[in-house]
């Protein structure tokens, strides 16, 4: 006897989108406790993303974080733009994140200061992130 199977046609899928639940990092009492959603969710999704190297962990997927140790040393013309791109990369691989906009630079020495807009599907902020080039 051959088995009958009906074939799924794209008009029959749902699409769902995942719950942001996640686990609430405290960090400053270097804690993990309770819950958080939505935003909150979002805002530590992208200081996590931005805090890892990517290719660094072998825990994490190579489409996860963000690339900054190799701008070491290059010029403030490369730099910036590179950083850019970089960020806007990295947060937009996730599906909640909308858009990442409005970048604004500030740089002494070796340390670039990044200043930009987060908007997601739950809301918008400006996130800040020092960069040691």
């Amino acid at each position: 006897m051959i088995p009958q199977n009906e074939i799924l046609k794209i008009e029959q899928l749902q699409f769902v989108t995942q719950p942001s639940l996640t686990y609430h990092i405290k960090k400053e009492k270097k804690e993990l406790r309770g819950s958080v959603d939505d935003l909150e969710a979002i805002k530590q999704a992208v200081e996590k993303i931005l805090n890892t190297e990517r290719y660094q962990y072998v825990i994490y997927d190579w489409n996860y974080g963000v690339e900054f140790s190799d701008l070491w040393g290059k010029p403030m013309s490369y730099v910036i733009p590179e950083v850019e791109q970089r960020i806007v990369e990295a947060l937009c691989s996730d599906d909640r994140i909308e858009s990442v906009t409005n970048f604004r630079f500030t740089h002494n020495k070796n340390h670039l200061m990044v200043m930009f807009d987060v908007q997601t599907i739950y809301g918008s902020w400006e996130e800040k992130r020092m960069v040691s080039v």
